[in-house]
């Protein structure tokens, strides 16, 4: 996909996920083969105040760039000073957000609330445009809810206010993230606009991403919860590896990215433990009695505890695969046991 200048090789990107796209999972992402990635939403007023806690939601690391940084907000006042800010701290790329379906953030007219107004909408795109020099983006929902499908309105009006791509996640606000999400709105959107269009929503796997590319047009595909505990989903070497390599490929993995929590929330010890819960839970999904395992991290308050938990949990899999395949039992067996989580 290219973004005016941008040439961003591969089908499949990192979406945009609060308090989990951070930049440790970002670079792991992309070293498993995500094209591109996007930070997690970052408040334009907490930024332009300098907030501690938005401003390091602004860093990175430079093995993740092209990166693509994003902003909530409700008026030009706080959101064109704040995407000065970031384009001066390195985004290749500004990203609105403007499908966020959380209450908090709607009832203050931000997130998916910006697809209700569209006049006043393309005004503050209008402002954002003229003062940004750096590509510039938006990502969306299919509409407000089912008596409001206006994603094709508000994607012309974005094409027309100069923004150079979009992402269409095509569940209404209403729905949140219940329910199929209805992939025929992003084809509607792909062929009401010229330019490039990332689709985004039920994609689990990159046979999914394909099929998605397949049936709308879209020109990428952004993976968000399908790619929690399982950040290999974007490499397409991975499911060729024998069993015994992909599970040397995923320790790899997660030895690093635990090197890069504690590295990147140094600051922050109370993160480190939220970062630590959360990925190690999602990492020991399909690899045995993960709900236990997953109770014993969850109720562990010290980081090295949670560390040798999830270790401890690890190799009693590996042991168990191992003994399954000496003892002769079917391929099926074998390669469930070590597969890959599935979020």
């Amino acid at each position: 996909m290219r973004i005016r200048e941008l040439e961003l090789p591969g089908l499949t990107r990192l979406a945009p996920m609060a308090n989990i796209s951070n930049a440790p999972f970002r670079l792991i992402t992309r070293e498993c083969g995500s094209a591109f990635s996007t930070t997690e939403e970052i408040d334009a007023m907490a930024l332009v105040r300098g907030n501690p806690k938005a401003l390091h939601i602004a860093s990175s690391y430079p093995g993740e760039h092209p990166l693509a940084m994003q902003l909530l907000g409700a008026d030009a006042a706080t959101l064109v000073p704040a995407a000065e800010m970031l384009a001066e701290r390195g985004a290749e790329v500004i990203d609105l957000n403007m499908g966020c379906p959380v209450r908090k953030i709607v009832s203050a007219g931000k997130g998916a609330a910006l697809m209700r107004d569209i006049p006043r909408t393309a005004r503050l795109l209008r402002a954002m445009r003229a003062a940004i020099r750096v590509p510039f983006t938006v990502k969306i929902r299919g509409g407000w809810d089912d008596e409001h499908l206006n994603a094709v309105d508000v994607a012309r009006m974005a094409e027309d206010e100069g923004v150079d791509a979009i992402t269409v996640h095509p569940r209404t606000r209403s729905q949140q993230f219940s329910g199929k999400a209805p992939w025929d709105v992003i084809r509607e959107v792909v062929e009401a606009v010229r330019i490039p269009v990332t689709g985004n929503g039920d994609v689990r796997s990159l046979k999914d991403a394909r099929a998605m590319q397949a049936s709308t047009g879209c020109a990428a595909v952004m993976v968000g919860r399908g790619a929690l505990g399982r950040p290999w989903i974007f490499d397409e070497a991975y499911a060729c590896l024998p069993a015994c390599e992909q599970r040397a490929y995923r320790t790899r993995v997660i030895q690093r990215h635990i090197a890069l929590i504690k590295e990147h929330c140094t600051e922050h010890p109370k993160a480190v433990m939220i970062q630590m819960k959360n990925h190690l839970a999602w990492y020991t999904e399909g690899i045995g009695e993960s709900s236990a395992m997953r109770d014993r991290i969850v109720r562990c308050h010290d980081v090295d505890g949670i560390e040798a938990i999830f270790w401890e949990c690890w190799g009693q899999a590996t042991d168990n695969v191992e003994q399954s395949a000496r003892s002769g039992d079917d391929e099926r067996t074998v390669s469930e046991a070590a597969r890959p989580a599935r979020v």
